[in-house]
Formats: structure tokens, sequence, C-alpha cells
């Protein structure tokens, strides 16, 4: 029964398993092994050890979570019992009911208690930041990234392991005006864990303690990323789908330590320290720009023996922390209506870019005797969502009644947009926030984390009927053109490059004023304003990406006879949103011409990986 302590157990399980492939011929971590990881993710390959990486003598994991199947594989002996204790978490009489069904909750319980160590593997070997693999996966990254650390910060409050936050956050290990092997950039964004013991220090004055690690088990990377509670410690979690208690270094002298990682960078980070950090290809499919972050001062870097180094590469999803999401939902789903009462799910839209669009079914309890003529609970419900933690940073929360069709699955995106559009009303179901804040690496808004968020509901019997085709639809004559059908009632039209609000404001009203008044056409629910109406169109993965990363609601989204009425805006039969590229926005990410006609190369020689290539 496997029980994964470090990278090396983790590959020989993998290979023993036929779910490992070696390549080792000379490979760059500048832009070819990111190539690679890429290829490698979207056609569902095993995980590749790259063993001869240009200048570094670690070897580099690729692609260990490559597929959902591959994560359900790695913790197969584990996820069982996590999900049994998560099913406790929300009944604890099941196991009265059943308790030959939850005879390992005791030991799950007694893995969730990290323990104190005094000495561990990875503080075998030191070396410098420059020894540690050089990942840079876009043209125009600022330097190399860590982009699968696990970052343990310690509380000033509380030092305890209890009082410890685990996250993913970025890291950078050079570049920009860092000092060479004595500083690497970190980058976390609003509604992280560390930020709290960030604001303990400046309130102190007095710098906290930081420790990256690199490797170790799986179980680690995934308690990293899991939207657990504020004061419910991730190291409890890493413990129950590790299968073991997690082994932590304590010392009066450093953050813990985790035992068991590949590498580990002990540092601190002072309370006022700031350093320019970026850019860096990100989640949403655009780069993100360089802004000042905090700075970690490197202390020492450790390694233990026949250390491997995993990697990912961030982009457009799908990437490879698409399976993290889908992962975290399998475990996690069971418990948002203990968490939201009245809620019934909630899909953060990984090809939207995860936090600009959520989609959400609800229920309306409140007043069972008489039917509702009107979202009711369901607004409540959109509040309490917009109030969890990550999710705050949704800028489009669409929300339905689970009774309008409770076989209606949340993550069939497009049978959800058409239930959805087919019952929504314009004139009484929008509802914005303005002037609030927006996840950290989303430039569509009005400045860095500012921007708006807009909540439409619906609920009860279809109201419209969708196109299906454009035949027979007629456009005014003006600056939108070429008509592609994204969707049932969804047509996206292209527009010339946006120069600047003001003028798009005149010419996407003007257009509305026309569509309004040419009562002979049949119009769609949704039109949204593109650079490329046919690649928005091409695919539902493109069109979600276009529409929610390019735009802002409360300064992006216009309809046909649009009015404020007390302060609400609404509209009547059609919703306008402009998700052309503006000025200000991130640029798009976009692959080095000549490491592709390389990595074309290596596909074309018939080697074991060429087939994923």
């Amino acid at each position: 029964m496997p029980r994964f302590r470090n990278m090396r157990s983790v590959v020989n399980d993998l290979q023993q398993g036929g779910r490992l492939l070696i390549y080792d011929e000379p490979i760059s971590a500048r832009l070819e092994i990111a190539e690679i990881q890429r290829r490698l993710y979207l056609r569902q390959a095993p995980a590749v050890l790259f063993t001869k990486v240009d200048g570094c003598r670690f070897p580099m994991l690729a692609n260990l979570f490559g597929s959902l199947d591959q994560a359900r594989y790695v913790f197969r002996d584990t996820i069982d019992r996590v999900r049994r204790a998560i099913e406790l978490k929300i009944d604890p009489q099941a196991a009265l009911r059943n308790p030959l069904r939850y005879t390992t909750a005791p030991f799950v319980a007694w893995t969730m208690l990290p323990r104190s160590v005094s000495r561990g593997p990875v503080l075998k070997n030191r070396c410098r930041i420059s020894d540690l693999p050089q990942l840079i996966s876009w043209p125009d990254d600022g330097g190399p990234f860590v982009t699968l650390p696990q970052v343990l910060s310690q509380s000033l409050t509380s030092p305890k392991l209890s009082g410890c936050n685990l996250g993913m956050y970025r890291v950078q290990l050079s570049g920009n005006r860092y000092q060479p092997d004595q500083q690497v950039g970190l980058h976390y964004q609003l509604h992280r864990g560390i930020g709290v013991h960030h604001h303990e220090a400046i309130q102190q004055g007095k710098p906290f303690r930081v420790n990256i690690f690199v490797g170790g088990s799986p179980a680690m990377k995934v308690a990293a990323v899991m939207p657990l509670p504020e004061g419910m410690s991730e190291l409890t979690f890493a413990g129950a789908l590790a299968g073991h208690r997690i082994p932590m270094i304590t010392s009066p002298h450093h953050a813990p330590i985790y035992a068991d990682a590949d590498f580990c960078i002990v540092g601190e980070i002072a309370p006022g320290e700031l350093l320019p950090e970026g850019p860096f290809g990100d989640h949403l499919g655009y780069y993100a720009k360089i802004h000042d972050f905090p700075v970690l001062t490197v202390k020492e870097v450790y390694h233990r023996d026949d250390a491997i180094w995993p990697f990912t590469v961030v982009g457009r999803p799908p990437q490879e922390d698409t399976t993290f999401g889908e992962l975290i939902h399998e475990l996690t789903g069971p418990i948002i209506p203990t968490v939201l009462p009245g809620v019934k799910a909630v899909h953060a839209v990984d090809a939207a870019g995860v936090h600009p669009l959520l989609l959400a079914i609800g229920s309306e309890r409140y007043t069972p005797y008489r039917k509702p003529s009107r979202p009711q609970e369901l607004l409540t419900q959109a509040s309490a969502i917009l109030g969890q933690g990550q999710m705050s940073l949704a800028k489009y929360l669409f929300i339905i009644d689970q009774a309008d069709d409770p076989q209606l699955d949340i993550h069939d995106i497009e049978q959800f947009l058409i239930h959805w559009l087919q019952r929504v009303n314009f004139q009484r179901d929008i509802h914005f926030h303005t002037c609030t804040t927006i996840d950290t690496l989303d430039y569509s808004g009005s400045g860095f984390n500012e921007g708006s968020k807009v909540v439409i509901a619906a609920q009860g019997a279809p109201r419209r009927t969708l196109i299906r085709s454009i035949d027979g639809m007629i456009l005014p004559d003006g600056p939108f053109h070429s008509p592609q059908l994204a969707l049932p009632g969804v047509v996206a039209l292209e527009g010339a490059k946006f120069v600047d609000y003001k003028s798009a404001a005149q010419q996407v009203e003007g257009f509305c004023q026309q569509l309004q008044a040419n009562s002979d056409s049949q119009r769609p629910a949704l039109i949204v304003i593109v650079d490329d109406s046919k690649f928005a169109a091409q695919t539902l993965n493109n069109f979600l990406w276009m529409t929610f990363t390019r735009s802002d609601p409360a300064r992006d989204i216009y309809g046909t006879a649009s009015f404020i009425e007390n302060k609400h805006w609404g509209c009547q039969e059609t919703l306008v949103i402009d998700a052309r590229i503006k000025p200000h926005h991130a640029p798009p990410l976009i692959e080095d011409p000549q490491v592709t006609a390389k990595i074309d190369a290596i596909a074309a020689r018939g080697l074991p990986i060429s087939k994923y290539l």
C-alpha cells in the first residue's frame, strides 16, 4: 500500500503502474519543457521524468496530475477514506447507521495530526537558488518561477503548527531587482491565509517566517490549494490524503520545515519590503503585469538525496491546475449545502479563468405555500456565495432555481446557460456590485484588484425561445458585423479595435437602439462583441474565455431599451456584453514559434514521448 513520502517514491510507483515516461535527452527549462508539458496535458499523457535538464543537476517531473484519472490513481489508497471522513462531517449520525463503512475514521483522524520532529531527509544537502531548476514557461515571463510550491507561513502570534498556513503562491526565483541567490519574489492574492500573517507582521513591525517546499507527498500540493475554512490547518488535510501524519521539523530558529520535502527554501519576509514581480503567464491566459509584491529573504536552501523537482505550466485553461479543481470538487462538492444553506452546487468555470464566472444552483424555500414569481432566496444565496473566501472574487455569478430542472448538471455549461437564458428577466434580475474587488490577475476592471460584479438570477418557467440560427436575423448597419451563433440564443459580433469607453458606449448604445427599433428581426437573448467572432463561436471554451476574461460587468454590459429605476439597471429583450480587448488589458499568451518548431521536431522522431506531442 503506497504511502508516498517524496517524489522518488511517486515516480517509482507511476513507473510500475505504466504511468510514466522517461525522457533522457537534453532539454531546456527555458520554454522547451513548458511547451512539452502543455501538449502532454491536452493529450492526457502519462507523467514524464526529464533526466537531463540543461544546466541543472536535478531531474524534473511533468504532468503528475495530467488527468483526473491519474490524480485518482496517485491517491487510490486514501481518497475513499477522505470521502468517508467528509461524509461524517456532513452527517455525524452516518457512522451509527453504517458502522462498517466508517471503520477507518479513527485512523484518518489520527493521520490529520501533524507531528513535530527534530530532523528529516530534506536537510541532508544544501544548495543555492541558482542551482534549482530555472523554469521559464512563456517568452515574456520576468524570470524563472516555481510553479508547484507549497508555501508555509508562520504566525507571529500563534507560532505552533496549528497556526501555520500552507498555500500555493507564485514564487519568482530571479530577475527584476532581486538580489541573486538572496531574494525571491512571493506573489499572493486577496483572501489568502498568508495575508493574515503578513498583517500581523506589519502591526508588530517584525519580519515573519516563511518556508517554500517543493516535492514530498503529492497530498501536500493538493492541501496547499484546498479552500479550507480559516483557522483549519492545511497540514491536517494533507495528512488525511497522504495516509500518514505530516512530519514537520520544528525549531526556534525557523518556521516549521516539511521533513519529507524534496526541496526547501527557508526565509523570512520583512513587513514593509516590496519589489517588482512578474510578468508571468497566468491561468487567465494572459500575462500578469509587473507589480510590487513581498520579497522573501533567503536564509538556506535544502534538498534531500535523489531529489526530483515537480512542475506544471500555467496558462489559458485547460491546464494541469484544471485537474486540481476537478479533484477538489469531487472531495468538497458535497459540503457546499452545509456551508451555504439552500445552495445545491457551485461551479467556478475553468474555461473562463475560474474567478471571472461562477455558476450556481440554489433553491427557493422561504415561502413553500406560495410559488415565487421572481428570484427571492436565490439572491440571498448569491450574497452568501460572494461572501465565501475566494468565491468573493467572482465577476459574473449566474444562479438558477433547482426546482425548475432538478436534473440539470451544473457542469454541463451549455445546458446551464440555455436554461438560464430561457428564464432570465433582464428588466428585473440583474444586480450589480460596483467599485469592489476582483481577482488580482484579472485586468478587465478599473484598476489593480478593482472592478465590478454582477449577479444575474433566473427562476420560473421559460419566458423566451432561444434562436438556433442567425439566418433570419437582421442586424443594424454600423460598426458591428460578422455574426456567429456561439450558443442557442447567443450571437458573437465582431467589432473594430476598442479605443476608449466613451466612444465604445456611444457605439454600443446606438447599436442597441437600432436593434430595439428593428421589431421585424428575431433577436438573440445575448450578444457578445468580440475582436474575432469566428474564433469566439468556434468552441464553447473560446466563447467563455473571450467573454468573461475581457469584460468588466458595470462598464461593459449594455442592453436594448435599457433604463435606470430607483438605482436599478435593467433592459428589455437583449443583453449586450462588450468583450473586446481594452488598451489596459494584459496581453494574451503566445508560444515562441522557434520553440514550437523544435518540439514539433521531437514529436516527429518516433520517441516514446512523441505520440503525445
